[in-house]
């Protein structure tokens, strides 16, 4: 899913803000390595007692801290292009009444796509409007960046698509896929459902 390119609300800048935008930048830097790119978010009652302090309105407080959860959204997304051929995969796992699959990896010159697919017995599904899904994490290691691109499914399907840069070697022998489920698009909440596939 492509990010829509960003346009400034306005053509004006104050230059005697300058100054202090870029105390704001720094800030933010020291924030985040100080909390190791976890930021959590303030108390409320912290919050009430800023915005009294500072004469800010409570929901800005919120709306500016909630948006500081999200830094990992806006990194430089890789979008696969050139494709050069399949991996065979066709692994899978059974937990529960479900059963975890990946088929292939799809390979380009700049990355790889991988899919993890999720089957289940869809007689008792809820409607879809009222079903939730989790949200899975790809781990390949320190070297690799996995990205959730995009997820979708129907009754007793679902699939979710990882996109992985640097795309992964063409011999992918004794490489583990692992995947970890959240309850939560922020992944906050470890649900403790892990699933590791070994590529023999």
């Amino acid at each position: 899913m492509k990010r829509m390119p960003f346009e400034p609300p306005a053509d004006y800048y104050d230059e005697r803000l300058i100054t202090i935008d870029e105390q704001i930048c720094s800030l933010l830097k020291q924030r985040k390595d100080i909390s190791n790119n976890n930021p959590g978010f303030p108390p409320e009652d912290v919050i009430s007692n800023w915005a009294l302090k500072y004469d800010l309105y409570e929901d800005y407080l919120k709306s500016l801290f909630g948006s500081m959860r999200i830094d990992a959204f806006f990194k430089p997304r890789i979008e696969p292009t050139g494709f050069r051929k399949h991996l065979s995969v066709l692994k899978s796992i059974e937990k529960g009444d479900r059963v975890y699959s990946v088929t292939v990896i799809r390979q380009y010159e700049n990355a790889s796509v991988i899919q993890l697919h999720i089957d289940w017995d869809g007689a008792k599904d809820i409607p879809l409007d009222l079903r939730h899904h989790n949200t899975f994490e790809l781990f390949l290691g320190e070297k690799y960046d996995c990205r959730q691109d995009r997820a979708g499914g129907s009754t007793g399907h679902y699939t979710y698509n990882f996109i992985v840069s640097p795309p992964l070697p063409d011999d992918i022998s004794n490489m583990d896929l692992v995947f970890r489920e959240y309850s939560d698009p922020f992944k906050d909440n470890p649900t403790g459902l892990e699933i590791v596939m070994n590529i023999d």
